[in-house]
């Protein structure tokens, strides 16, 4: 791998630098300011506290304002470490609708010797969809913004305040992200295949279009069936779930490592007796429609399946339960998508909608949406031919986005496209919640495997991988799956990788 000369070899100081605004696009500014590194602490958000990190070098950022019709303002932010620059460049995806992250995930590219970059797309917050409409009319300046263009924008600003920063180009530039983030990266790969080396694109929302309101679904059900069946009921079936499930990977450990092969039926539990708040409740079968109908996922006016359902063995309180806090019932991402996008009212209740209305919605989300944000395509031959890898995992617990929209897209990569293996690469992580949590074992060091297959051409066979009761595990790349051999349940050494 070619090496940078030392940051202070090239570097003018922390000063503002010319920048070549992308096409379609005008630069309205750019600023520098000199960070000072050491422990950086960041505020708690509505979706992470994130721990201070440590060590961090001082570094310079520089943020270059880009406007495309006069009425947004997109927000660019680069970092340039002053010492340990490893001539690599990271950018950093969003969450939620938040286009990029300026916190922890980008203070920590800096103190592992990367340039990082990421952008706010011009739009607001995580759970903020206040930008969605101007004049009652969907703002599609900004959405575009949001679904793709500015992350290509960030990769072509970043390289270029790099170049003239340190006066030598990116190296390797590498794309960072989950769940939006995830979507972020395909989407480069699939309309901008070179911007990046190397993608980590992990629980991707790919399919936005179906996946925002597919996961409103489990509120519907409950509305329109007349039965609202309580967080700790909801449990219950998870718990029971996991039960019957748990030994098909050969070993007992809590964890359902393919929800999608896990026969259990809901109606099992009617008539067992559950302790909820202090007092008995018995499940009814009216329970158990409610919790198969929230596995299977939405259905058309025939009973045909329109997306996947929340996995057997997540959390189902997200999607179908009541939170602490929430300031009404339902997933906020696919709330918001409906309130906003598709009936343009925001604030409008979306907790009475007939089945009729929600799948009326559900249409009308692909047919509008679909070509803007699905993130879709399943043509990566544009990326293979550019020398791209593109890495993602999908935690089997993933209780935000089902991971059957990713398999699914990873399917019809392979009915397009020879030899898949050869640059795109998923893995499923048994017991692992949305991008992190859970019982299971995540990756120790996923970005650094890419590095390996980007730089060195060593494909990741593996990933190692630890759980948070110190037990270790090989994730295999899909459709193997982690076998149970002989040995110590909790070390990795003990597992083999099987179909």
């Amino acid at each position: 791998m070619p090496l940078a000369p030392p940051a202070s070899a090239g570097q003018t100081g922390c000063t503002t630098v010319q920048v070549t605004a992308p096409g379609g696009a005008a630069v309205e500014g750019v600023a520098a300011t000199r960070r000072p590194g050491g422990t950086v602490e960041f505020p708690q958000t509505p979706l992470s506290a994130p721990p201070p990190v440590h060590d961090v070098p001082a570094y310079c950022e520089v943020t270059v304002t880009l406007t495309h019709d006069g009425t947004d303002h997109v927000k660019v932010v680069v970092a340039l470490p002053e010492t340990g620059w490893t001539g690599r460049l990271q950018g950093v995806g969003g969450g939620a609708y938040a286009a990029g992250d300026f916190g922890a995930p980008f203070v920590q590219a800096v103190k592992d010797g990367y340039a990082a970059v990421s952008t706010d797309a011009g739009v607001r917050d995580g759970l903020d969809t206040g930008w969605a409409l101007r004049n009652g009319q969907v703002d599609r300046t900004l959405l575009t913004n949001f679904a793709s263009r500015s992350v290509h924008e960030s990769a072509v600003v970043g390289k270029s305040v790099v170049r003239e920063h340190y006066r030598r180009p990116v190296s390797y530039s590498y794309w960072n992200g989950c769940s939006t983030g995830g979507r972020q990266g395909y989407a480069e790969a699939q309309r901008h295949p070179g911007d990046f080396d190397g993608i980590v694109a992990n629980a991707p929302a790919v399919n936005w279009a179906q996946f925002a309101v597919a996961t409103l679904w489990p509120q519907v059900v409950q509305n329109q069936d007349g039965h609202v069946v309580g967080n700790c009921v909801l449990n219950e079936f998870r718990k029971a779930a996991i039960e019957a499930c748990d030994a098909n990977d050969r070993v007992t450990d809590g964890i359902v490592d393919r929800p999608d092969r896990c026969g259990y039926d809901p109606r099992r539990l009617v008539g067992r007796t559950v302790l909820c708040d202090g007092r008995e409740v018995t499940v009814t079968r009216a329970d158990a429609d409610v919790m198969r109908k929230v596995w299977d996922g939405p259905t058309d006016e025939r009973g045909r399946n329109l997306w996947a359902g929340l996995p057997k063995g997540a959390d189902p309180l997200w999607l179908a339960g009541t939170l602490p806090g929430a300031s009404g019932p339902g997933f906020p991402v696919a709330v918001l998508w409906v309130q906003s996008f598709l009936l343009k009212q925001p604030g409008s209740d979306t907790s009475k909608l007939t089945y009729q209305q929600y799948r009326d919605l559900f249409r009308q989300s692909v047919r509008e949406y679909d070509a803007v944000i699905g993130t879709s395509d399943p043509d990566l031959s544009a990326f293979r031919r550019a020398g791209g890898k593109l890495l993602t995992l999908v935690g089997t617990n993933d209780q935000l986005i089902p991971p059957g929209g990713t398999l699914a897209y990873r399917e019809q990569v392979e009915r397009t496209t020879a030899r898949v293996d050869d640059f795109y690469r998923l893995f499923l992580a048994p017991g692992v919640d949305h991008c992190a949590g859970g019982p299971g074992a995540a990756p120790t060091n996923q970005l650094g495997a890419l590095v390996d297959w980007v730089e060195h051409g060593k494909a990741p066979a593996t990933l190692a991988a630890t759980a948070p009761d110190g037990a270790t595990r090989d994730l295999c790349p899909y459709p193997r799956v982690s076998r149970y051999v002989h040995g110590d349940p909790k070390a990795a050494s003990s597992y083999r990788c099987t179909r």
